[in-house]
């Protein structure tokens, strides 16, 4: 299976999963999990990210799984962050917001919107890496997931400016997929946002969304025929998708619409999709006559999602509905109550958007000045710490007990002043970032790796006794010795380790480690030589041994 393949059968299985019954879709989960764990066993950083995502958004459209999205959604933030991945990152935050709906948590979601679209506002340039067609995908996936969240918080202003970037993201290199996906997806808006507006009176305008979406159901009919969803072939969308037969029903409602809502109405739907249809499928049948079943069918929905506190919006014209078809058993004050609360509501929309923006524009600050402070502290050639950050961190390290023993290891490369005198300056500092990058793969996540400067580099191993520190930086000499001579031209390692002593101020600590990496040298380079006199810290006295780069010395006493 090519990594190609594992994304493209995500995505296969993430269109799946959200029209299906439920033990098909607990199926899909199990599927998708088998997909993550091979994929980690693979490490590609990108690959794992989207998989945690497909894992994370399978849970989150599933029945009784909404909470176990939460774990993969904090990997995934986790896994981005420490990967400079900031398309998912985004989305991460987007999906985190779409489970705080789910809870009922709306304030809380609004802010991970805003954290989602500031990293988007400022992740503009593609990863050549990646790719232009699947960054564009990347960008759109995480647009769509805060559409979702907006959407269903009814501040349509906004999530009509998101589903519009989203479609320019992709309007170039579009599958047919992604065309049906955007056009639902902006029916759907659309059909909420006319709903809203017609139980603050606003009829004209309700309409008028109404046409665009019956617009945008027919535009649709050609892509969803190749699209990934789950379909019958030579039917119909508007006969296999509820809220593309809703738009239709919605702009003019009438009896011939009735046959083919009700069996949307009671087949398998996308999500949220049902409600939308019961209210269009009410008005057809009033339309035609026959208004006790358009009251069973919206009071079968009313008791159906009563639970979900994802859907007050639609709650409220499910009620709407019942009293406009039934006016007798409505309580008149409390239609006019109803009426005057939702005009209140509408006008408090305004303030939902402007927190969205002054949040937005906090979160996009936040990243900025945070981006400022790691420049201060990272070495632009490597991405590594630099000095300075190297100086606080060795500061921190040496107060913490839980740091103790702390090993400490001057790293210098052999035969690097050949690279730049033969090659050039450029392909020194390209051996550069691979001895970084290798050295960083190597040790422990909780080790530090920092540039000091030229061709030297310091490592910190806390917590880390002499002798399993010497077989750390053992492996990482051998692992850049036996890195390709096109990447490395033949550079190799003399390392000089010591233990940080009780009381040891810094630049005796790291003096130390200079003398005995020079030791190293001496005694013919890509090696690791000791110098500690600290008593049961499992190496010997300067001046000490010097240990190869080579398997054969793990398996000696290091005494």
């Amino acid at each position: 299976m090519s990594d190609a393949w594992l994304v493209g059968r995500a995505r296969e299985l993430i269109a799946a999963v959200q029209r299906q019954e439920h033990q098909n879709q607990l199926e899909i989960v199990a599927i998708m999990d088998e997909l993550l764990e091979e994929t980690l066993r693979r490490g590609e950083p990108t690959l794992v990210a989207q998989l945690l995502r497909a894992s994370a958004f399978a849970r989150l459209v599933t029945r009784g799984l909404a909470a176990e999205a939460e774990p993969r959604l904090d990997e995934m933030l986790a896994h981005t962050r420490r990967h400079g991945l900031s398309l998912l990152r985004a989305d991460a935050h987007a999906l985190r917001g779409r489970r705080l709906v789910l809870a009922a948590q709306e304030d809380a979601a609004l802010t991970e919107i805003a954290r989602a679209l500031a990293i988007l506002d400022d992740s503009t340039i593609p990863d050549r890496q990646v790719g232009v067609r699947n960054w564009n995908r990347m960008q759109s996936n995480a647009l769509i997931d805060c559409w979702i969240v907006l959407n269903q918080l009814g501040v349509y202003e906004a999530a009509e400016e998101v589903i519009g970037r989203a479609h320019q993201a992709i309007r170039e290199s579009a599958s047919p997929h992604e065309i049906t996906l955007q056009l639902m997806n902006r029916v759907k808006m659309l059909l909420g946002w006319g709903l809203r507006l017609e139980r603050v009176e606003r009829y004209e305008e309700s309409a008028e969304k109404f046409r665009t979406a019956s617009s945008m159901a027919v535009a649709a009919e050609g892509p969803f025929a190749e699209s990934l969803f789950p379909r019958k072939t030579g039917v119909a969308a508007v006969d296999q998708v509820g809220v593309l037969a809703a738009a239709l029903a919605l702009h003019h409602p009438a009896a011939e619409h009735v046959e083919r809502l009700r069996r949307l109405y009671e087949g398998h739907h996308f999500p949220h999709e049902q409600e939308i249809v019961a209210v269009a499928l009410g008005r057809c049948l009033d339309e035609a006559g026959q208004r006790e079943e358009a009251l069973v069918v919206l009071r079968e929905t009313r008791e159906a999602i009563f639970e979900l506190p994802s859907q007050p919006s639609i709650r409220l014209t499910i009620t709407r509905e019942l009293a406009r078809l039934d006016p007798e058993a409505a309580n008149q004050s409390l239609i006019d109550y109803a009426t005057a609360l939702e005009t209140e509501m509408w006008s408090l929309r305004e303030s939902q958007i402007a927190t969205l923006n002054a949040r937005r524009e906090h979160e996009r600050l936040s990243a900025e000045h945070g981006a400022i402070t790691q420049q201060a502290l990272q070495d632009p050639l490597t991405g590594l710490p630099n000095r300075r950050a190297l100086d606080e961190r060795l500061r921190a390290l040496s107060s913490s007990a839980d740091a103790q023993p702390l090993a400490v290891a001057l790293v210098d490369l052999d035969g690097f002043k050949g690279v730049n005198d033969k090659q050039s300056h450029a392909e020194g500092d390209n051996v550069l970032r691979v001895v970084a990058s290798t050295l960083r793969d190597t040790l422990r996540g909780d080790d530090v790796v920092a540039r000091y400067g030229g061709d030297e580099f310091i490592a910190l191993l806390p917590g880390t006794p002499a002798s399993a520190a010497k077989m750390a930086l053992g492996r990482a000499a051998k692992s850049v010795a036996s890195l390709p001579h096109h990447l490395s031209h033949g550079v190799t390692l003399s390392i000089g380790l010591v233990s940080l002593r009780p009381q040891e101020r810094a630049e005796q600590v790291l003096a130390r480690a200079d003398a005995a990496m020079y030791q190293a040298k001496r005694d013919g380079g890509n090696q690791v030589a000791s110098a500690n006199s600290m008593a049961g810290d499992g190496s010997t006295s300067w001046p000490g041994e010097s240990v190869p780069a080579d398997p054969a010395w793990a398996a000696e006493d290091p005494t």
